[in-house]
């Protein structure tokens, strides 16, 4: 697993622990920050987990929009945080190549979360990179 790999499912594990407590992520990941009890926190899983808060009203508009048959609240917790780190990564991490950004999502799906759950992520995030272009546009 790459370096950026394992800051990705470090920024995962923060929001889904968020979402189960119905807290704020980036106030849960700022109590880690320079705790001596956790290994240290990189830049870009702090850059991602600020990213994803600030935008997540719009994230989860388009999850819900692109995930068809399925609402934010009956999806897997886990799902819905690799769906969002993904998301993010599409529309508002410039550094990061679609193809690369919609892998690693799906790789964190198939590590983390059911075995239906790789197809279904890609599937969300394929149809939101087809239309990112016009979405980046409008940010």
């Amino acid at each position: 697993m790459g370096a950026r790999s394992k800051y990705r499912k470090r920024a995962v594990d923060v929001l889904y622990e968020a979402d189960l407590r119905d807290a704020d992520a980036v106030t849960l990941l700022s109590g880690r920050v320079g705790s001596p009890d956790v290994p240290p926190v990189n830049d870009y899983t702090i850059a991602l987990v600020e990213g994803i808060t600030a935008n997540r009203t719009r994230i989860d508009e388009l999850i819900s929009e692109h995930a068809e048959g399925w609402t934010l609240a009956r999806m897997p917790a886990v799902d819905r945080a690799v769906l969002r780190l993904g998301v993010y990564e599409l529309l508002w991490a410039a550094d990061v190549d679609d193809a690369v950004a919609i892998s690693e999502a799906v790789e964190l799906a198939k590590q983390l979360s059911t075995d239906d759950s790789p197809r279904f992520v890609n599937g969300v995030l394929d149809s939101i990179a087809r239309i990112a272009v016009h979405l980046r546009a409008a940010l």
